[in-house]
């Protein structure tokens, strides 16, 4: 089947968003401790958002400051609308049309924006693009969830249709790969023999996984497929980012560093696997806490580059569009 078309078509790329300031900080936890697809707070739904306005409250002092480590914002935004630039170049070379937009899920652009854009452009064709590899009814699946309700919002007569995972895509294991071997050699001679590489993921609880989400299986295949390459070298897998009184996917990254720490390694090279763009997440987690936190036991913590909008990362979304299109979705 011929997979170009002259008709333009939508292109929405959906990710979590993030603060565009120090004061965004407090309304965008607000959002997103109201979302209960992502957190279920012991309460009536009616009740959770006046919950979120006050974890958020309590919260915001110490995210603040994060952010204000790492520039006084999130670049996530501005990360995403440079891929949705490129990705449409990209599919213009493959005479595909396409208006290429963004949708975040807990602050702007939201998904009701990129709705009435397309609207507004007489586009009556749309594909959702998650940013997030790994599908999980709380990242991917809630983002697709709202992008549906703000086309039944906005009265928009759109045939849309989803992709919600690439976590096995050879194009998206082999980026993955050319960072990592990248990121070993910064390390040089018997230290690049000793590297321990550590893939960190966003953990989610584990209840969710009992429940029958999918994420824990598809993070463990990215997990695989990628560290074929590198079976000299001893590979683990961790997560991330934890809140809250539950249980939560284990190994922790932080408990992972020291119990490696304590067996004596130094030499650490690590792979945001979950994560196509830097945040919070990377920027503070992984460059400053956990690199200061190995640093003081005289360890060394190199972190893999990030996907963001590089020129191999593009070709994997447009990848993802054309073969999505082609099987005439």
């Amino acid at each position: 089947m011929n997979n170009t078309t002259d008709k333009k078509i939508g292109v929405i790329l959906l990710n979590m968003g993030g603060p565009d300031s120090l004061n965004a900080v407090k309304p965008f936890l607000r959002n997103l401790f109201s979302d209960r697809d992502i957190i279920r707070l012991p309460c009536p739904a009616f009740m959770q958002p006046v919950l979120a306005q006050i974890i958020a409250s309590r919260r915001a002092p110490k995210s603040q400051k994060y952010y204000e480590m790492i520039g006084g914002k999130s670049p996530l935004t501005d990360i995403t609308m440079r891929q949705a630039e490129k990705l449409a170049a990209a599919l213009a070379v493959s005479d595909i049309p396409a208006l290429c937009l963004v949708a975040m899920r807990y602050w702007y652009p939201f998904a009701s924006e990129a709705i009435r854009t397309i609207k507004q452009e007489k586009i009556e064709k749309a594909v959702a693009l998650s940013l997030y590899p790994h599908y999980s009814s709380v990242t991917g699946g809630s983002s697709i969830k709202d992008l549906r309700s703000a086309i039944e919002k906005e009265n928009a007569d759109i045939e849309l249709s989803v992709i919600d995972r690439f976590y096995e895509h050879p194009a998206y294991i082999a980026c993955l790969q050319s960072r990592i071997k990248k990121g070993l050699d910064s390390f040089a001679g018997d230290e690049k023999k000793r590297v321990n590489i550590v893939f960190s993921a966003h953990s989610v609880p584990q209840k969710l996984i009992a429940g029958g989400d999918t994420y824990l299986n598809h993070t463990e295949t990215t997990f695989r497929l990628v560290t074929e390459k590198f079976a000299e070298y001893p590979c683990h897998l961790a997560f991330q980012s934890r809140s809250g009184p539950v249980k939560w996917l284990e190994p922790d990254t932080a408990r992972l560093l020291d119990q490696l720490l304590e067996a004596g390694e130094r030499d650490f090279l690590m792979v945001p696997v979950s994560f196509v763009s830097d945040h919070v997440e990377t920027l503070y987690e992984m460059d400053i806490l956990y690199r200061s936190q190995v640093e003081k036991k005289g360890g060394r913590l190199v972190r893999t580059e990030s996907l963001n909008d590089s020129d191999d990362f593009i070709a994997v979304l447009a990848d993802l569009v054309r073969e999505h299109l082609a099987k005439g979705a």
